[in-house]
């Protein structure tokens, strides 16, 4: 990088400006990174955080997308789904939404039923009708502690436990006994799966069934037998319904970006390797080969970009550390060395491309400009 170096030294300004082009995309890049995660677990996490191999939803009727607003199962249907050779355990889980209040305060909550003792809840074994486990994010709003009493849909309750910080279609949750959560949301109004209906018997219904697995043979048959369609908890995303069209849109402005960057980095370069063509024409009339030339320029090029990301990674870290108990933010390993990783392996493709005329500069153009 012998010629490199005093290229950056003697052009600063054109760098400097081109390096703060970076490092601003970075930061863009970085900051909806977070965004995007933080806004993705707030959606989801109490769905990926279930100690479940396959979560099974009434099969929804012709037309109709699978949904956790509109499945319902039966205690026929998870009765059966327990004999299923393979599923070690076959647990009902109500999940729905209900408005808590604890003196002054309220707060939309999740509520997620399961039965007393079970293994899906933080807390499980502390379950029991008229006892509940709250989020940690649940009871900050309600300004509630173990041993609390609130009302949940006008239901005195006690908080048996604050536990682990889950969330559910942008909602801290709740978690309850199955009893409770059948109280707070009846079979009439708990959506209109194709399975048995709801309404005849004793009114037990929940929303998903939680199975955990020691062998996936058999699960299609199972299907069709009790109608119902059993997914991965991650397939089971698509049916929550903010979750797809938000995170869709989120990732494609980073994709956009991505690509922003690559094209802004390659036309600097390229106007770049157009102003310095008499020059690489001189050093290959000296004697310097087109390899030599294309890695000193690309070293450049990669230089500029490392040191570019690093600085935005730096600026997006603080920013978002700064911001992150105010909005939804996410700091790790994927939405800060992921997004840099991706902005320099981008800018250097799109750096490449544009100083591939180097190649097809003719030390003849240095004798021809001497005369």
């Amino acid at each position: 990088m012998f010629v490199a170096r005093r290229d950056l030294g003697f052009a600063k300004g054109r760098f400097a400006l081109m390096g703060t082009v970076v490092v601003l995309i970075t930061v863009l890049v970085g900051l909806l990174s977070g965004l995007t995660a933080g806004l993705g677990r707030q959606n989801i996490s109490a769905i990926t955080g279930l100690p479940a191999d396959r979560l099974v939803f009434s099969a929804p009727a012709d037309g109709q997308k699978l949904s956790f607003t509109d499945s319902q199962v039966t205690p026929a249907q998870w009765d059966g789904w327990a004999a299923v050779p393979g599923v070690r355990s076959a647990e009902p889980l109500g999940i729905g939404t209900a408005r808590a209040t604890a003196g002054a305060r309220t707060a939309a909550l999740s509520a997620f039923g399961v039965p007393a003792g079970s293994a899906l809840a933080p807390g499980g074994d502390l379950l029991a009708p008229g006892r509940v486990v709250l989020s940690a994010s649940a009871a900050e709003d309600l300004d509630v502690r173990a041993g609390s009493t609130l009302a949940l849909a006008g239901r005195e309750l006690t908080v048996a436990a604050v536990s682990g910080d889950a969330a559910f279609s942008h909602l801290p949750v709740v978690w309850t006994s199955l009893a409770d959560w059948q109280l707070l949301a009846p079979p009439a109004a708990a959506g209109s799966g194709s399975g048995p209906g709801p309404g005849t018997g004793s009114g037990e219904h929940a929303t998903v069934i939680a199975l955990s697995l020691s062998s996936a043979d058999g699960l299609a048959e199972a299907d069709r037998r009790f109608a119902t369609q059993a997914l991965t908890p991650d397939d089971s995303l698509a049916a929550i319904g903010s979750y797809t069209s938000e995170n869709g849109s989120l990732q494609l402005m980073r994709g956009f970006l991505f690509a922003i960057s690559a094209l802004v980095v390659g036309a600097f370069f390229t106007v770049w390797t157009i102003q310095r063509s008499g020059d690489v024409a001189v050093l290959k009339a000296l004697g310097a080969s087109t390899g030599y030339l294309l890695r000193d320029a690309l070293g450049q090029a990669v230089l500029l970009l490392v040191a570019g990301t690093a600085v935005g990674t730096a600026i997006a870290v603080g920013v978002g550390a700064a911001v992150g108990s105010a909005v939804p933010f996410v700091l790790d390993a994927p939405t800060v060395l992921v997004p840099a990783a991706v902005m320099t392996g981008l800018g250097a493709l799109g750096a490449g491309l544009s100083i591939r005329r180097i190649t097809s500069v003719d030390p003849l153009t240095a004798l021809g400009s001497a005369r």
